[in-house]
């Protein structure tokens, strides 16, 4: 990934201290993911004006603004020929059903982490990710012997303690770098569900609610694989971009 073009990314939002946040988040990802900010604005009239004389690949879009708010924005960008990818970053999580509604690519909630927004942008260009992890695997220390896992045999990663557990079908494997650094690499291909999960979207078949007393809990299922991994509410997105795609 950090091979390719930058992403361009236009940030709106009314409160300038919300788009100064958003470009200091930006600039950490940059290592991971190559991205130049191409302009701002803090009303949506000023940005459907801004976005279209510049080339941009990606909106940064609050919703609750004065006058007219992020989903009308992003409706009318919609309406352009190539129009660009709109990611919406918000106080609120209400309006997920609108923002899909307008082909939104995904929906983060401030305060916006830097793993959650790399998360985001690696929505806008799936392709380019997917070639990038084509011929990608886990190198392991397994009894004195260095190994490679293919990609396409690891069904999870989860966090345990102070290593990663590397599942696929047959065996675990222990990792010693950290999730975080394991989502980045394979982002196009770990999905995160908890803080202490990645599971392969190869895998991923659908989600199921599990009920326990008061409590609910959504788990996600994998392909041939009995066991089910909780996703925590932090990550309930998934769930509802599995169900609206």
């Amino acid at each position: 990934m950090n091979s390719a073009q930058p992403l361009h990314v236009f940030i709106v939002d009314d409160e300038a201290p919300a788009r100064a946040r958003l470009r200091s988040v930006l600039e950490d990802c940059a290592e991971a993911l190559p991205n130049e900010v191409v302009g701002e604005a803090g009303s949506g009239p000023e940005a459907l004006s801004e976005t279209a004389r510049l080339a941009v690949d990606v909106v940064l879009l609050d919703i609750r603004m004065p006058g007219m708010d992020g989903i009308e924005v992003a409706r009318q960008l919609t309406e352009r020929p190539q129009p660009p990818a709109v990611i919406f970053v918000t106080a609120y999580d209400t309006h997920a059903v609108s923002a899909f509604e307008v082909q939104a690519r995904d929906y983060v909630l401030k305060p916006v982490r830097r793993d959650r927004l790399i998360e985001a942008l690696r929505r806008v260009r799936p392709a380019a990710d997917s070639m990038a992890v084509d011929l990608a695997h886990f190198t392991v220390n397994d009894r004195g012997r260095v190994l490679r896992i293919p990609l396409e045999e690891v069904l999870y990663l989860r966090a345990e303690l102070k290593y990663v557990t590397l599942r696929t079908r047959d065996r675990e494997y222990v990792l010693d770098e950290p999730l975080t650094k394991l989502e980045d690499e394979f982002a196009g291909a770990m999905l995160r569900i908890h803080r202490n999960c990645l599971i392969n979207r190869a895998w991923l078949i659908g989600f199921e609610l599990q009920r326990g007393g008061e409590e609910t809990q959504w788990m996600a299922i994998l392909k041939d694989w009995p066991e089910k991994l909780p996703v925590s509410r932090r990550q309930l997105h998934v769930v509802r971009e599995f169900r609206a795609s």
